[in-house]
């Protein structure tokens, strides 16, 4: 890895600094494309994919039909007198064209790839902040689907002295999750539904890898570490039953696993409009849950044997 991690590339829809919800402190998370799972509710949908795709922003649209014009294969129509992309015509060339002519930058590519050594020289920027407690976090998609550039991005982060933290899905190869123990501080790892039959119509996938690899994780040297996740998402994952069963079985592997049920963020919808091909799950969107309500859920995981909730 140290003599050929420099021609590594990773595909990075968004770096975002000074954030406070990925982990402790303040910490630069960088979300890599790509992810095998294909939720109904997804928060980041623009990750998915891991191909690089052209978007249309409507609200910094001028309307002067410079791209349509300049699109020889239609991959630019307007459709319902909007700017649409049509993802399946579209070609790097194309895309090129598109977005250097574009005056307002209504149209961009929602991705871009990096070399390790770039992405360091933007997470160094920040390092001053690190020594009180922050540091750099994995996200995505799922960070690993890019194996290789997670492994050595975070490999370069720990020789830096940054503390380092992942988001995963745990839905990829026992030995990938092996592997980066070594080199995170924190594991973020998500649980969305206990059912393996619910698990796979609202994600696309079995939970059983997901449940394999939690075992591994909350059974081995660096448990303590470990965070897992439901995402409290109406009519989905956001119901007793379900929290109930996902709190009694990871307490069942570690008494004193620490878990977090994340709050529902309408903020998401927003991001289908850019997608062509994805609908979200909501056509009317719910609204995040109150105060009262959230006590609900932590008195279904305290009474299943949750002594670590994270609030």
């Amino acid at each position: 890895m140290e003599k050929d991690y420099t021609s590594l590339t990773g595909r990075i829809f968004d770096i975002r600094r000074f954030s406070t919800h990925d982990g402790e402190g303040i910490r630069t998370t960088i979300f890599l494309k790509g992810c095998p799972l294909k939720c109904v509710w997804c928060q980041n949908p623009e990750g998915i994919s891991p191909k690089e795709h052209l978007i249309h922003f409507e609200n910094k649209c001028i309307d002067c039909n410079l791209c349509i014009k300049n699109c020889s294969n239609k991959s630019i129509i307007r459709k319902n007198n909007k700017i649409c992309v049509v993802q399946d015509k579209c070609t790097d060339e194309q895309n090129k064209i598109v977005t250097d002519i574009c005056p307002s930058g209504a149209l961009t590519m929602d991705s871009k790839n990096y070399t390790i050594d770039e992405v360091m020289e933007i997470a160094l920027k920040d390092k001053a902040f690190f020594k009180y407690g922050g540091g750099v976090t994995l996200s995505g998609g799922e960070p690993l689907y890019q194996k290789k550039f997670a492994i050595a991005l975070l490999k370069k982060l720990k020789e830096a002295g940054i503390n380092t933290a992942i988001e995963t899905s745990l839905f990829v190869p026992t030995e990938y999750i092996v592997e980066v123990l070594t080199y995170v501080d924190t594991i973020f790892a998500d649980l969305k539904i206990f059912d393996d039959d619910k698990h796979k119509s609202f994600t696309g996938v079995s939970n059983e890898l997901i449940k394999k690899n939690i075992k591994l994780i909350l059974g081995g040297s660096k448990k303590e570490d470990v965070i897992i996740r439901t995402p409290l998402i109406p009519q989905f994952t956001a119901n007793k039953n379900n929290i109930h069963d996902i709190s009694g079985y990871i307490s069942s592997i570690y008494s004193k696993v620490k878990y977090e049920l994340l709050n529902y963020n309408p903020l998401a919808k927003a991001k289908y409009n850019l997608i062509n091909n994805l609908d979200y799950c909501f056509e009317d969107n719910p609204r995040m849950y109150t105060d009262e309500e959230m006590k609900e859920f932590y008195n279904v995981a305290y009474s299943a044997g949750i002594k670590n909730l994270i609030k």
